[in-house]
């Protein structure tokens, strides 16, 4: 007579088994004739927003770029013994890398639309210059011509933006999103 414990022992062995047996025929399934249906993030669907996640990330950079790079050079706060230099540089860092990071992900938005890839494709080699900028500005490097390219950058871009019919406004993010990238 069988004990419980052979019998416990043999129910989950058949158990494993079954279900080793189903997983991998469902995974080594070789039926090329199935069909697929679209899902909510077809490459149409991702064209179709293109317009509206590049104003949304371009905005972002346009905002940051503002409000902790340009709005605090205008006033000062990079000059040498300016009250609150190092926060200033320190958050002008950041905001080079999130508007950095947010030009790049505009630009793939923009490959999304046919007339926004042609008015944005000529800026990206600027956009790729402002890659080594930030850390430059939080060391306090040569602040004038790195303020200068940022704002150029995100000039270029609004304009690009702006002939395309994608007109970007300035979008200041929260410091959480600064730090987040």
């Amino acid at each position: 007579m069988p004990t419980p414990v052979s019998v416990r022992r043999a129910g989950v062995s058949l158990t494993l088994c079954c279900t080793l047996l189903v997983g991998a025929t469902a995974c080594g399934s070789d039926d090329k004739d199935t069909a697929t249906t679209p899902s909510g993030t077809s490459t149409a669907e991702k064209q179709k927003f293109a317009k509206t996640r590049f104003v949304a990330n371009a905005g972002l950079a346009a905002g940051a770029t503002y409000q902790w790079i340009v709005k605090p050079y205008r006033a000062g706060k990079f000059k040498k013994g300016a009250n609150g230099r190092t926060t200033a540089l320190v958050k002008a860092g950041l905001a080079g890398a999130f508007t950095y990071n947010r030009l790049k992900a505009a630009t793939k938005n923009a490959q999304g639309d046919p007339t926004l890839s042609k008015a944005v494709a000529p800026l990206t080699a600027g956009i790729d210059s402002l890659k080594d900028l930030p850390s430059k500005l939080r060391k306090g490097e040569s602040t004038d011509s790195i303020v200068n390219s940022f704002d150029g950058a995100i000039n270029s871009v609004k304009d690009a933006g702006k002939s395309a019919g994608a007109e970007v406004k300035d979008k200041v993010p929260s410091t959480g999103q600064l730090r987040n990238g």
